[in-house]
């Protein structure tokens, strides 16, 4: 997995850091009015943890921050530092780096990749919880692991993402979870007490799953807990891969948003002579698409990176990219990050080149491909999904 850029917690913060919530921004990440770069579940974590930030400031690990909240606010508030953080998303690494600096902190913390390094010692850890069980329930053994035996975890978020169910996935890797009073919408789980490693469940990621796409082998999914659709094939991928073989002939193609890999892996096994390049903002999603590469032995042809979009493409640089649009943000139904894929699958494919997207029949698509893109026809429909193929000018 790509290593993002660390930051150095060792040089001194500014005496007054500049910093405020209203003045936290999302980008490079869609802004939209209803959409925050902060809320009440953030402010109720730093509350909550209050008096353990201060008193462990140089072992305290943030998981899950969206746009530096969490981080910044523990630092700027509580005078923590050595800040130690993991993000999936890399928009939102991008985002706490812009915030940081902003905010003239961008020396509070490391940014580093879910695992040991992260983990080892840690006493006091801020986690914003994940939808996902399985996101879930791999952070827990990972912190039940590598944190020190006295580390306590501060789990939040929004009460109508939380279930009970987390408290139980919780309670298999500690022994004391605890609910907090509600407020704002907004609740925290304190957890501590890690069980013995004896008593522990084992570890079960990445996941692996066999799938028949009419190959001469089954297709091979692995994921790490936080890839959507997990290590199953995804119903609007499914659809789309046998069309793939009326795709345009093209040395290299990009598997744009690729999540576990299942379309890169795909072409690679379906075109031998096919250079691939699987690239996703999701740490979890690039971990496992490695991973998924492996298993069908194509890891020599497909490259696979973590990236915002095709930030780090050049323009009229690829002649084919395959795209199934994610049609929410985090916890919130959005069509701006699809928009902002194909808008940069425009700006990368080659005058001629295609994309061939997938997606959810209602959201009707087509005319902003044509805008984005260019000229637009429709493969293939179910009920469900639409396939298109979008031409650059």
């Amino acid at each position: 997995m790509d290593r993002p850029v660390t930051h150095d917690p060792a040089r001194l913060l500014p005496e007054e850091p500049d910093f405020s919530f209203e003045s936290l921004s999302r980008r490079p990440d869609v802004e939209a009015e209803n959409l925050q770069a902060h809320d009440s579940a953030d402010r109720l974590l730093l509350d909550t943890a209050a008096e353990r930030l201060r008193e462990n400031g140089s072992a305290v690990v943030v998981i899950g921050d969206g746009y530096g909240a969490l981080t910044l606010g523990a630092a700027a508030l509580h005078g923590v530092h050595g800040l130690r953080v993991h993000q999936d998303p890399y928009s939102g690494e991008l985002a706490l780096g812009r915030n940081a600096r902003a905010a003239g902190l961008g020396d509070a913390y490391r940014s580093l990749p879910l695992g040991a390094e992260l983990l080892t010692g840690a006493r006091t850890v801020l986690l914003r919880l994940p939808r996902s069980l399985d996101a879930l329930e791999e952070i827990a053994a990972l912190i039940a692991a590598y944190a020190a035996p006295d580390v306590v975890v501060y789990a939040g978020g929004r009460l109508k993402h939380m279930t009970t169910a987390m408290n139980g996935v919780l309670g298999r890797w500690f022994g004391s979870v605890t609910a907090g009073l509600a407020r704002q919408k907004s609740r925290v789980l304190t957890v501590s007490g890690p069980l013995p490693a004896a008593v522990q469940p084992a570890n079960r990621f990445p996941l692996a799953q066999r799938h028949d796409v009419g190959l001469p082998a089954p297709l091979e999914l692995r994921a790490h807990g936080a890839a959507f659709a997990g290590a199953a094939l995804d119903i609007g991928t499914r659809f789309l891969l046998p069309h793939l073989a009326g795709a345009r002939q093209a040395q290299t193609a990009v598997d744009l948003g690729c999540g576990t890999g299942a379309i890169a892996a795909y072409l690679a096994l379906t075109r031998p002579s096919l250079r691939v390049i699987a690239t996703d903002q999701s740490a979890a999603a690039v971990a496992s698409a490695t991973a998924t590469m492996a298993a069908n032995r194509v890891a020599d042809r497909v490259e696979v990176r973590r990236d915002d979009a095709l930030s780090g493409m050049p323009d009229r640089s690829a002649e084919l990219i395959v795209l199934n649009p994610p049609f929410h943000i985090g916890a919130s139904v959005h069509a701006g990050i699809a928009l902002k894929l194909f808008a940069d699958a425009g700006r990368v494919l080659a005058p001629g080149g295609e994309l061939w997207a997938v997606w959810n029949s209602h959201l009707t698509y087509k005319s902003a491909l044509t805008r984005l893109v260019g000229p637009t026809r429709e493969v293939a429909r179910n009920p469900k999904f639409t396939v298109t193929v979008s031409t650059r000018r």
